[in-house]
């Protein structure tokens, strides 16, 4: 990845609500947006894809809302090239997008599935055609079943199946993907999955969550090698983390939030970037699992040199401990569905924070971007950073305009402007920050919000699939177009 030097700005200091214009972004910062496969993709059984975790989620009754699933989604495989021409009319620089790892391997293992590595090699060179810099993610949530059925990320195996999959997207795409990243937000598949049950597959299981962050963990480092030894171009590598901003409150919020750092974030920093797991966050969980799932050698395996780490930031949460007698509160912003994703920290407690709120009900705060941009780059100073998603969902309206429908969606403008300005603060504190990836390029399946949430710049009619940019769209592409935060 190119490094961006000396470049000014036309404001150093700017409003307190984050309302800022006319800051300027230097000019190989890399403007962009992102999807995921299976949101968008559709075609779930054609051309030999094989069944994965989400589509068995999402088709059993009670997981997912008004029983949407991603048999059809935004029907991405047959209509790429339309939006890929979309993103071209947009500007945008880069294209952040993920591999159906059951579309390469049907049950997670063996031979390559040749039509699905068709279709990403047709989906890349599109980009490479359009100016567009490809930016693949080989791990978004979307595991093969059978793998799931020998125990998933709680298996040590599938860590070492992940490996042999990016090795083969590796042999096949690997002159030409500018960024590989090999999961997306790690804390999610392993707790919300398999701790809290609001993901696929679904599990209540504290201990197997552990042991998901760990087998993630590994196969992140697995991976990175089986890159390196098959890619033949200077790709950027690295791994896409939800790291959580975490506010203290009250004289216990101290201890609250050192808990919820440990899960949330230093279960994956410490070993990926510092080669250890940290001691409290092993002892803070002693009873839940005695980590005998580590095993040695695996945290040399983990720890391979990154040369850019991605960070996805839609809000921020408040802590403090429960005190066991009152009703405890926990809006932490994540479907309840009977299970934890904070096991042996079951006793903290997650405050209602002040709005405004998205239509996901999480709180809007710009300053927790800026604020975790730079506690990231004082911690690891020599780590380029990238915003991989940001986004908020929205109850967007479709009017009718003489010149046709629209969606003049001012709240996503306005929360794309403030943290975006959030960013440009942070990159005049000194941050390292390589670039920036819009969630989401279109309305999606939202996991397990099914289609009642709505992401996208583009809005999606998911009765006839036609894609109809929103004002948010045009005031990203001006961004785009001028290198400077439109008012």
């Amino acid at each position: 990845m190119p490094r961006h030097d000396d470049w000014s700005t036309t404001m150093t200091t700017g409003s307190a609500d984050y309302r800022d214009a006319g800051l300027a972004f230097p000019d190989d910062f890399l403007f962009g947006s992102a999807t995921a496969s299976y949101q968008i993709e559709g075609a779930a059984d054609e051309d030999g894809r094989g069944p994965s975790i989400w589509d068995t989620f999402s088709h059993t009754p009670g997981k997912v809302w008004n029983g949407d699933t991603g048999d059809v989604a935004d029907d991405h495989y047959h209509r790429w090239e339309q939006d890929l021409d979309l993103m071209a009319e947009l500007g945008l620089e880069a294209y952040r997008f993920s591999i159906a790892w059951p579309r390469i391997q049907p049950t997670g293992r063996g031979p390559a599935n040749e039509a699905g590595l068709a279709f990403y090699e047709r989906l890349v060179d599109g980009l490479i055609a359009r100016g567009i810099r490809p930016i693949a993610t080989l791990y978004h949530w979307d595991l093969p079943q059978a793998l799931e059925d020998e125990g998933g990320w709680a298996n040590r195996a599938t860590a070492e199946a992940f490996a042999d999959y990016a090795r083969i997207v590796g042999e096949r795409l690997g002159d030409r993907i500018a960024v590989w990243t090999t999961l997306n937000e790690p804390w999610c598949s392993a707790y919300l999955g398999y701790g809290s049950g609001a993901h696929a597959p679904g599990l209540l299981d504290g201990a197997k969550a552990l042991a998901a962050v760990h087998h993630l963990n590994l196969a992140h480092g697995l991976a990175i090698a089986a890159l390196r030894a098959v890619v033949t171009n200077d790709p950027g590598y690295s791994i896409t983390l939800n790291l959580h901003v975490i506010r203290p409150h009250g004289p216990t919020g101290a201890e609250a939030a050192r808990r919820i750092d440990g899960l949330a974030n230093r279960v994956f920093l410490g070993p990926l970037l510092d080669g250890e797991y940290p001691a409290d966050v092993i002892a803070d969980t002693a009873e839940v699992t005695d980590w005998s799932f580590v095993k040695p050698g695996d945290l040399e395996l983990i720890r391979q040199p990154i040369s850019l780490l991605g960070v996805n930031y839609y809000s921020t949460v408040t802590v403090e401990m429960w005190d066991g007698v009152s009703p405890r509160v926990k809006a932490d912003g994540h479907k309840d569905m009977g299970g934890t994703p904070w096991p042996g920290s079951e006793h903290v407690e997650f405050l209602v924070q002040q709005g405004p709120y998205t239509a996901m009900g999480w709180n809007i705060d710009p300053s927790g971007l800026e604020d975790l941009l730079v506690a990231l780059h004082e911690a690891y100073p020599s780590l380029p950073l990238m915003v991989t998603e940001n986004g908020a969902a929205f109850d967007d309206e479709v009017t009718d305009e003489p010149d046709g429908p629209a969606v003049h969606d001012v709240e996503r403008v306005d929360y794309l402007r403030r943290h975006f300005t959030a960013a440009h603060r942070a990159m005049a504190r000194g941050v390292d920050l390589r670039g920036y990836q819009v969630w989401s390029l279109m309305d999606n399946f939202e996991w397990g919000y099914g289609y009642s949430k709505r992401f996208g710049i583009v809005r999606v009619d998911y009765d006839t699939l036609e894609r109809l940019p929103k004002d948010s769209a045009k005031w990203y592409a001006e961004l785009i177009r001028t290198r400077a935060i439109p008012a």
